[in-house]
C-alpha cells in the first residue's frame, strides 16, 4: 500500500493532532541527537507542545546553546550595521565626488576655461556669477578705505593731542589749527602754507 503525501496544514482533529505531535516530536528529537553525535554539532530543541508542556533537547547545555546563539546574533547585527554604515559611507562619498566636479567645472569656467561647450544660459549663469563676486569685491575693498582711512584721523587725532600736551608743557603757545586745516576744492587738497620770506626793506 503506498502512503499518501501528507498535506501541510493543520490537522482538524484533535486525537490525530495529538497523535501526530508525539510521534514527529519523538523522530524530531531522535534526528536532532543523531545529527549531534554523528556530526559534533552543538544542538538544541526546544518544543512546546500545544497545551503549553516544554520538550527538549540539547547536546552540551541549553542555557550555554542559549547565550552562544544571541552573542553570535549580536554580532551579525553589529556586522550588518556596520555594511549599512559601509554603504551610507560610499554614497556620501559619490554625492560629494560629484560635487567636487561641479564646483571643478564652475570654477574653470569662472576663469574663462571650458566655455565652447556652454549653451546661452549657462554662459549668461556664469556672467551673472561675475558680476554678483565683482559687487562683493568692490564692496570689501571700499569698506577697507573706509577703515583705513578711520584709522588715519584717529591716528591724526592722537597726535595732535600728544602735541598739545607736549606744547602746553613747554610753554609753546597752542597751533592754530583752523587755518592748518586742508580745504578740499574740486576733489583736491589746498593747504595754506605760512612763510616767514618778505619782499621790501627790512625794518
Amino acid at each position: 500500500m503506498v502512503r499518501g503525501k501528507t498535506q501541510m496544514k493543520r490537522i482538524e482533529n484533535a486525537a490525530s493532532r495529538q497523535v501526530t505531535f508525539s510521534k514527529r516530536r519523538n523522530g524530531l528529537l531522535k534526528k536532532a541527537f543523531e545529527l549531534s553525535v554523528l556530526c559534533d554539532a552543538e544542538v538544541a530543541l526546544i518544543v512546546f507542545s500545544p497545551r503549553g508542556k516544554l520538550y527538549e533537547f540539547s547536546s552540551a547545555s541549553i542555557s550555554k546553546t542559549i547565550e552562544r546563539y544571541q552573542k553570535r546574533t549580536k554580532d551579525q547585527g553589529i556586522s550588518s550595521k556596520a555594511q549599512e554604515n559601509l554603504q551610507h559611507l560610499k554614497e556620501d562619498s559619490s554625492s560629494l565626488t560629484k560635487k567636487i566636479e561641479l564646483l571643478e567645472t564652475s570654477k574653470r569656467r569662472l576663469l574663462g576655461d571650458s566655455l565652447e561647450l556652454c549653451s546661452i544660459d549657462e554662459l549668461q549663469q556664469v556672467e551673472n556669477q561675475l558680476e554678483r563676486s565683482l559687487s562683493k569685491v568692490r564692496a570689501r575693498k571700499n569698506q577697507l578705505f573706509r577703515e583705513q582711512i578711520e584709522k588715519l584721523r584717529e591716528e591724526e587725532r592722537c597726535q595732535l593731542q600728544e602735541n598739545a600736551k607736549l606744547r602746553e608743557k613747554y610753554g609753546m603757545p597752542p597751533l592754530n589749527l583752523s587755518s592748518k586745516q586742508p580745504e578740499v576744492l574740486h576733489g583736491r587738497s589746498h593747504v595754506d602754507v605760512e612763510t616767514e620770506l618778505f619782499i621790501g626793506p627790512p625794518k
